[in-house]
């Protein structure tokens, strides 16, 4: 499973201020507040904000967030506009909230800084402008704020209001996974792990992960589980990427739902279990992930834990495909090439092959190429046909490699090349292709595009009837009667050497 969340930028919701060291008596404080002491007004209001000695009350806490920000205060402003972002205690405006912000920052308050950039970035209140966004969260980095740097970061990481500088993205957000916020270790693992700004390191990668996963940020936990599956970092351990992905899916991580799912139908880290796994993709799937979707067409379309329903599969493997995931283009276009859960459209077919070979899917390559040189669903090119196969082949696939070696036999979309047929179907022979390999056994039967040589061919008819074609086997007994009995035992010794060598000791 490839790695999908390790890059994903996130902005943080709020920041509060402080302005004591330590949160003041509730009475004596209070007392303060009522003699119009602005700093003791927004605490009283921070302390309603978040229950801090006192029942957690919004409309308290605006009422006095409202007096110190309109004595001026700084802390007040901000936190206010927090309230009027995010409609607590008072219907949202995010207009209103701006202009709290501004208030805030123009005193040269990080807070108000770092959210009012928050606004210029979402676009929320007022026009997007990331250019003003980074100006803003540069002026709240230099003051130290962490939540500032991790987004200042984004920016950079993303070319968004500034230069793409991922160097620049990974020093910001190692000075926000110091000051221990999860979301710069979160991405700056991200960094270490595929190499940007920093040089790879998949262990420093697993140890920001691992900071940011043991504060509960969901998708380190994700990420984390990911390094354990794969052994990227960290030895590989099942148990270990089960515990962190189940830890990810709790807090709805689709990816991680998908991912879990994944162990429990393959029993890796847990025992197999394919009601589990369908329950999780299921959740994936119902967020919209469209491996989850994949996964559940797949299902549907196998009969692995539920009953054969290739209209169920169809309808999962649309939801995926109309995300651009080739596999799911790849396979729904299958149903369409085969006729099953739908009627049979070549054309449609071929069109979702497209898709999907578009993307570098070897297999929607080989098949998108036999309609091109069978002229279903597509105009017949035998030019078009031989470009896809080639694309295939590439990627090893036996069935295109196969295929070429038949066009160059028979001359289809080009001369007739006995030499290069030998050499494709040599190829796909020794990947296990049967079709290839009765076919090379019938040119050293035939001498057509190397020496005949019935030793040769008796091996390949052989060892393509032991994966039971019929044809390779009547034509082994054939070339066998041109074979002495001690040519007989040497050619079923040499057939048992390819054949347990996986088809690559075969001379």
């Amino acid at each position: 499973m490839k790695r999908f969340a390790l890059t994903v930028l996130f902005f943080l919701l709020f920041a509060f201020s402080p302005v004591y060291s330590q949160t003041p008596d509730f009475e004596t404080t209070k007392a303060l507040a009522e003699q119009g002491d602005a700093a003791a007004q927004n605490w009283i209001g921070v302390m309603y904000d978040y229950g801090d000695g006192v029942p957690e009350n919004d409309a308290e806490a605006v009422k006095w967030y409202q007096m110190a920000a309109e004595q001026g205060d700084s802390y007040g402003q901000s936190n206010l506009g927090h309230m009027y972002d995010y409609g607590k205690g008072i219907p949202e405006n995010n207009a209103e909230a701006v202009n709290w912000f501004t208030l805030s920052a123009n005193q040269g308050n990080m807070y108000g800084q770092y959210n009012l950039g928050r606004l210029y970035a979402l676009g929320e209140g007022v026009a997007e402008n990331d250019v003003e966004a980074a100006r803003l969260y540069q002026l709240a980095t230099d003051q130290g704020l962490a939540d500032a740097q991790n987004n200042l970061g984004n920016l950079y990481a993303s070319g968004e209001g500034v230069a793409e500088n991922d160097a620049e993205a990974a020093r910001l957000y190692k000075l926000a996974a110091d000051q221990g916020l999860a979301l710069g270790q979160y991405n700056l693992g991200s960094l270490y792990a595929d190499g940007e700004g920093v040089p790879e390191n998949d262990a420093e990668a697993v140890r920001l992960y691992q900071l940011a996963a043991d504060q509960g940020y969901a998708d380190a936990q994700y990420s984390l589980g990911y390094m354990y599956e794969n052994g990227e970092g960290v030895p590989e351990n099942d148990a270990e990427a089960v515990r962190y992905y189940q830890l990810a899916a709790d807090q709805q991580i689709s990816d991680a739902q998908n991912n879990l799912g994944n162990m429990y139908a393959n029993g890796e880290g847990v025992p197999e279990n394919d009601v589990e796994a369908i329950r999780l993709y299921q959740l994936a799937a119902d967020q919209g992930n469209f491996y989850g979707q994949y996964n559940l067409g797949r299902i549907y379309a196998n009969g692995e834990g539920v009953p054969e329903n290739n209209v169920e599969a169809i309808k999962w493997y649309k939801l995926s495909a109309d995300q651009g995931y080739a596999s799911a283009q790849y396979n729904l276009g299958v149903m369409y090439d085969d006729g099953e859960g739908v009627a049979e459209n070549d054309a449609e077919a071929a069109k979702l092959y497209q898709l999907a070979a578009d993307q570098g899917d070897a297999s929607a390559q080989y098949n998108l190429g036999v309609l091109y040189e069978t002229g279903s669903g597509v105009t017949e090119n035998d030019a078009e046909a031989l470009k896809l196969f080639q694309l295939s082949a590439a990627q090893k696939d036996a069935d295109a490699q196969s295929y070429i070696a038949y066009m160059n036999e028979n001359g289809t979309g080009m001369p007739v090349n006995a030499v290069e047929a030998v050499k494709w179907y040599q190829l796909a022979a020794a990947q296990g292709n049967v079709y290839a390999q009765k076919n090379l056994a019938r040119l050293y039967d035939t001498g057509t595009g190397v020496p005949e040589n019935d030793l040769q061919a008796y091996v390949w008819y052989s060892v393509a009837a032991a994966q039971g074609d019929k044809d390779a086997k009547t034509s082994k007994d054939t070339v066998a009667a041109k074979l002495t009995a001690e040519q007989i035992t040497k050619g079923q010794d040499l057939a048992t050497r390819c054949f347990n060598s996986s088809y690559q000791d075969c001379m």
